[in-house]
């Protein structure tokens, strides 16, 4: 059960400011699902050398901003019941009810398989998730550690019994840094199709710089978005730059103490002529089982959420609600996950 929870366990999934993972034909990550890490490939010091100033890997540019996206509540609307089971070590299912004024309400299945290929205390492959609705549209990924540095993906994504969306991801990570290239949607007869290169390098242990190019092509349109990105670490603290043709992302965690985290999130976009400056926080209630998470934006946002783990029951409560002052408006939701 151990391989199967770590990596199905739910976590927010970060936006990325350089356009890669918001651009259209890309498949987000399915419901419930983390992509498990990997860990950077061990050197092999030769003799008389020394390994001391070796540098981290600096992981991978989807991660960049994350550390400060998830202090940040996710929005919740109506009533969600999610059961999860796991039915051995390798296989899991999950099963969601949804009921919603404003999005789609419905059921959803879901299932993870984590293969028996031991990478680290907590990691194994190939992992296989997918998530398939009433209507019978799918989202599934693929992810496989080929060697000690190189991992692969596979995505999709489907509206009924139409293909809407897939992308193929390969990943190598150095000893002090990591490339990526993602190619989505490619259409050889069309002549379309979108191409992801990402670079992340370690200058010294705590700095990381790197870069994104995002290409891509349909017929009579023909563009091409670059950004560059910085990241520095800290003892209790990471703030990350990005910068590009598209606008710019700021972001900058801190974590107080082991109950409090805060985190500020400022983005500008050239395209709309906007600017956003979020705050948000973390309180983290052990002994209580209670997780808090609010946020206030410039747009006069107001959100909260408030999750409860009611032990030694396997369940968990969740309440949100957001508040517009602008737009006067409201919403709330209410959560219960099983398993």
């Amino acid at each position: 059960m151990g391989s199967v929870l770590a990596a199905a366990s739910p976590s927010p999934a970060p936006a990325a400011a350089g356009g890669g993972q918001g651009l259209p034909g890309l498949v987000s990550v399915p419901p419930g699902f983390t992509m498990p890490s990997v860990s950077s490939v061990p050197s092999t010091p030769e003799s008389g050398q020394q390994t001391d100033s070796s540098l981290p890997n600096p992981g991978t540019y989807e991660e960049c901003h994350r550390k400060c996206k998830e202090v940040f509540p996710l929005q919740m609307e109506g009533v969600r019941l999610l059961v999860n089971k796991g039915l051995s070590n390798h296989f899991q299912v999950s099963h969601t009810v949804t009921l919603s004024t404003l999005g789609d309400s419905g059921y959803r299945f879901g299932s993870t398989y984590v293969g028996s290929k031991q990478t680290g205390p907590a990691e194994s492959f190939p992992v296989m998730v997918g998530d398939m609705d009433s209507t019978g549209s799918l989202n599934a990924q693929i992810i496989h550690q080929l060697t000690n540095a190189v991992r692969a993906k596979v995505a999709i994504q489907t509206q009924q019994q139409k293909f809407v969306n897939w992308q193929c991801d390969l990943e190598y990570r150095g000893q002090d840094f990591t490339s990526a290239v993602t190619l989505g949607n490619p259409d050889v007869l069309v002549g379309s199709g979108i191409v992801v290169a990402h670079y992340l390098q370690s200058i010294t242990p705590s700095l990381v710089l790197g870069g994104e190019l995002v290409y891509h092509r349909r017929p009579g349109e023909e563009g091409t978005v670059t950004s560059l990105l910085g990241r520095y670490t800290g003892d209790n603290f990471v703030a990350t730059l990005t910068l590009g043709g598209a606008g710019a992302h700021a972001t900058y965690y801190h974590k107080a103490n082991d109950q409090l985290q805060v985190g500020v999130e400022f983005e500008a976009s050239t395209r709309m002529q906007d600017t956003t400056t979020s705050f948000g926080y973390q309180l983290d209630l052990p002994k209580a089982n209670l997780l808090f998470k609010g946020t206030v934006d410039s747009n006069w946002v107001v959100g909260a959420t408030l999750e409860k783990k009611l032990l030694p029951l396997p369940l968990t409560l969740a309440l949100g609600a957001f508040l517009n002052h602008r737009k006067n408006k409201f919403q709330c939701g209410f959560g219960v996950t099983i398993g």
